[in-house]
């Protein structure tokens, strides 16, 4: 059997196992087995080994389980590099990446006001990812500031998260701070100029009806409590202490969550806050910002 005629095997077997994409996980899971682009694979040139085929059957029975796909390869594109991803912690998502450009449009702003010119900022911009996961907020801003004196910290609860994240850390040469504690537990007395954030928020009550590939993913990453709202609420509570003055949060929300959590900023000290759709319309990311001293106006971010 050709590789065309295993490749539509293949995605007939996903698509009656109710798997999103049949054919672009097949082709991908068989190029992976054989190492040769799957638009080759189409063509059906080629014939795989007796030893490729058991490989690549073994993958599609994890698959057809609904194993996500991205846990089956090990890895993940977020914010165009690639990510260590396991099921110890949630799988990158791209309107996440919108997290990403946000916070560095307020840091290359920070900078910008820190040190005008060619002169060196007065300090470093201080960054927390809070509840870090895979590591993939915090990194992928880092990794655009090279140059700059940008201090990073990624804390999270799940030892195994932070191996993750741990290991994304060092693929990609980005020295960074690793803790682990519930939310700002292991942060004590320490305050930041941003503090961003990806934290559970589907309501308890769905987390059991989601799509099969995600219910496979840390529980613990997705349950945001009976109404998807209370790791808001602590952080709502507990940033002020941890920020700078002038300081802001950066925050990803769910579907129809923005304006409660929005209520829920600025009752607990924010100044002003305000939303960024994602490419579905969803508000998706929300910025809250806290108050500065009178001589730090000119510098915040």
């Amino acid at each position: 059997m050709n590789t065309r005629e295993l490749l539509k095997q293949a995605a007939r077997e996903l698509r009656e196992a109710g798997v999103p994409d049949p054919e672009y996980d097949s082709a991908v899971l068989l190029s992976r087995v054989m190492d040769v682009p799957p638009l080759q694979l189409r063509l059906g040139f080629t014939e795989p080994t007796e030893e490729q085929l058991n490989r690549f059957r073994e993958l599609m029975n994890r698959r057809l389980k609904r194993e996500p796909l991205q846990y089956i390869e090990g890895k993940a594109v977020f914010h165009r590099q690639e990510y260590a991803v396991r099921p110890g912690a949630l799988i990158p998502r791209p309107e996440t990446e919108g997290l990403v450009s946000w916070a560095a449009e307020r840091a290359e702003r920070w900078f910008r006001t820190q040190a005008p010119g060619n002169a060196k900022p007065l300090s470093g911009l201080r960054v927390l990812d809070l509840c870090c996961g895979s590591g993939c907020i915090g990194i992928s801003l880092k990794d655009m500031f090279r140059e700059a004196p940008l201090e990073l910290t990624l804390t999270d609860m799940s030892p195994d998260a932070l191996d993750i994240a741990r290991e994304n850390a060092e693929r990609h040469g980005i020295a960074c701070e690793i803790l682990q504690g519930d939310l700002f537990a292991p942060l004590e007395g320490r305050r930041f100029d941003m503090i961003l954030s990806n934290p559970p928020y589907i309501p308890s009550s769905e987390c059991d009806t989601l799509q099969d590939e995600v219910k496979r993913e840390p529980r613990m990453a997705l349950d945001g409590g009976p109404d998807g709202m209370d790791f808001y609420r602590r952080i709502a509570e507990e940033a002020p202490k941890h920020l700078k003055p002038g300081g802001i949060v950066i925050l990803e929300m769910g579907f129809g969550e923005a304006e409660a959590i929005r209520r829920l900023m600025e009752s607990h000290s924010a100044v002003r806050t305000e939303t960024r759709r994602d490419e579905a319309g969803i508000e998706r990311i929300l910025l809250a910002e806290y108050e500065m001293k009178k001589q730090e106006k000119d510098t915040h971010v």
